[in-house]
């Protein structure tokens, strides 16, 4: 997807700034597809900082946040990972679904964001690694109804004490987005694809379905109308076939609703 500038509805850059003037670490908490990761990359760029970034998933190590020795021709070396480099340039850096991370992997993390800001290299020389004073660390987790993921633990929830929660904008802010990335020819398309996604939503909330798309698919929706194919079809191939995973039946609740509001 094309970097467009990140649409502030929520105050959201506001606080950041607070945050990164008083160096104070945040967790951004939200449903995937709401928009974390590009007001996180916006943030970066409008501060000119570096951003280090990493996605958490169990197949995450401990040597992806802190390093490995290498050989090579004979000499050992250390290759530092995402969160020592950051740590020793000052860089930002983003921590993508934390609460994905296996416990191990946590507990080193927990080392370095304590007060003290530091980390042991005990993998290599067991020099001591200190952050540099404007090392500024935003991390992101989706809820726990979201496959993988895992209650974060009191001490790594203490760590980012300022906490944004971003849900899904409301429908006139969900169109002034999806007009950033489309043509902007099918607003009234738009706004009922907009409608169809939140009614997808508050279905999956309250567990009536095993899905709820994001203003990834909103986007991908306005794009296929740009491209002249029919609302209807841009809907089902978007919005409806996705379900098909859970079963006919599931995939039929979600066709009928499609029906309903695009026509046969």
């Amino acid at each position: 997807m094309e970097q467009v500038q990140y649409l502030d509805w929520n105050n959201s850059i506001q606080i950041l700034n607070k945050a990164y003037e008083t160096g104070l670490f945040v967790l951004i908490i939200g449903p995937k597809g709401t928009g974390k990761t590009s007001l996180v990359r916006d943030f970066a760029k409008n501060k000119n900082v570096n951003l280090e970034s990493i996605n958490f998933s169990l197949r995450t190590r401990e040597s992806h946040l802190i390093g490995t020795k290498t050989l090579t021709d004979g000499t050992v070396s250390f290759d530092e990972g995402v969160l020592v480099k950051s740590m020793k340039a000052g860089n930002m850096l983003y921590l993508d679904e934390i609460n994905s991370a296996e416990a191990d992997v946590l507990l080193r993390l927990d080392e370095a964001l304590d007060d003290r800001r530091q980390i042991s290299l005990k993998e290599s020389t067991g020099e001591v690694i200190k952050a540099k004073e404007n090392w500024f660390v935003v991390a992101t987790i989706n809820p726990l109804t979201h496959s993988g993921t895992k209650e974060l633990p009191p001490q790594i929830l203490s760590r980012f004490p300022v906490r944004i929660r971003l849900e899904y904008p409301p429908e006139n802010i969900e169109l002034e987005i999806v007009k950033k990335h489309v043509s902007g020819e099918h607003e009234s398309e738009i706004i009922q694809a907009i409608k169809l996604a939140n009614t997808l939503r508050q279905a999956a909330a309250v567990e009536e379905l095993f899905y709820s798309p994001s203003l990834r698919e909103t986007i991908a929706f306005g794009k296929l109308v740009d491209k002249e194919m029919s609302p209807k079809d841009a809907a089902k191939i978007v919005f409806g076939n996705v379900y098909t995973q859970w079963g006919n039946i599931e995939y039929q609740k979600v066709s009928d609703i499609i029906t309903s509001m695009f026509g046969n």
